[in-house]
């Protein structure tokens, strides 16, 4: 009877042994499963969380570059292409007028395709330059000068064929100025001190348009010294038309220099369709004129869209600058 009570003894004792095994096994399990089940949704949660930042940013950055191109767009000025008829009350006269004009329009078979310069202006980066050579069609590009921020513009432009110098100079209101911008107030041995640094930086620039500049280039004794500076050192002076009191024409006339100027500026409003309907104007303006010249800058939205309606272009010529007729 004995043995027995020890044989039942031990077995009650090794089926306790085996539950508490179980037990700790289930629990240990329960424990992991737990601490699974928590650092799966921190970890779910912490992805929403970067999620949420990355678009935050992302947003911020949409914001940010919408922000800068409406303050920079307040610089720009449309440049009406169609000459009014004066003010007729009679809409007899006024078509019988119009009937008259068509008389000495001639007529003649364009011999060449019209011709389009279209300008990427603010490019500093590497990355931007290879954007803009992706878009697959010739397209001028403006490179801002350099400086702490973006050291290297300079020799960027150097490994393309054609480039153009963008200048800053003085705004009538613009926060974003850049570093050395050109002012009213400075003498003639600064600025022309600063066009033959830009000259040095860029050799082979024979072009050079201005970053805002609604203050500077509508003074005329700035646009006297600027103009005598370019002229100097052998640069043509591409009008962006930040003003309309602009006096760019006038100096360059006075300089005996080449004049051109923007007739559309594409990126007013960062979005495609804005994008596309002042596309479709400097084409149209292209076409009636057989030259026109645009400027935008390297916006992703913008590049994507002059990209997506580049079939717009079939019947152009899109050319660098130095191919568009000056005045």
């Amino acid at each position: 009877m004995k043995k027995q009570n020890k044989t039942n003894t031990k077995k009650v004792t090794v089926k306790k042994s085996k539950s508490k095994i179980i037990n700790i096994v289930l629990f240990i399990l329960v424990l992991f499963l737990s601490f699974t089940i928590y650092f799966i949704l921190i970890e779910k949660e912490n992805i929403i969380k970067k999620n949420e930042m990355a678009k935050s940013i992302i947003k911020k950055e949409k914001e940010k570059i919408e922000k800068y191109t409406k303050e920079l767009y307040k610089e720009y000025v449309e440049i009406k292409q169609e000459k009014k008829i004066p003010n007729i009350k009679n809409n007899k006269e006024k078509n019988i007028i119009k009937k008259e004009i068509k008389k000495y329009i001639i007529k003649k078979p364009r011999i060449t395709k019209a011709k389009l310069a279209i300008i990427i202006d603010d490019v500093t980066t590497q990355t931007q330059v290879n954007r803009i050579l992706n878009l697959g069609y010739r397209v001028n590009i403006s490179f801002l000068p350099p400086t702490k921020k973006h050291k290297n513009s300079a020799k960027i432009a150097q490994k393309l064929p054609f480039h153009i110098v963008h200048l800053p100079l003085e705004a009538n209101s613009f926060l974003g100025n850049e570093e050395n911008t050109l002012k009213v107030t400075h003498s003639y041995e600064i600025i022309e001190k600063r066009i033959k640094q830009i000259r040095k930086w860029y050799p082979n620039a024979k072009y050079t348009n201005n970053h805002t500049g609604s203050k500077f280039t509508s003074d005329d004794k700035s646009m006297n010294k600027l103009m005598k500076a370019l002229k100097k050192y052998n640069f043509v002076f591409l009008d962006s038309r930040t003003s309309s009191k602009t006096l760019g024409k006038k100096y360059s006339k006075k300089y005996n220099m080449p004049y051109l100027a923007r007739n559309v500026f594409l990126d007013n409003e960062v979005n495609s369709k804005a994008i596309k309907k002042q596309f479709k104007k400097v084409i149209y303006i292209a076409k009636k004129q057989g030259y026109a010249i645009a400027i935008a800058h390297p916006h992703l939205i913008t590049l994507k869209t002059i990209e997506k309606y580049k079939y717009l272009l079939k019947d152009l010529d899109l050319v660098y600058i130095n191919k568009i007729p000056t005045k």
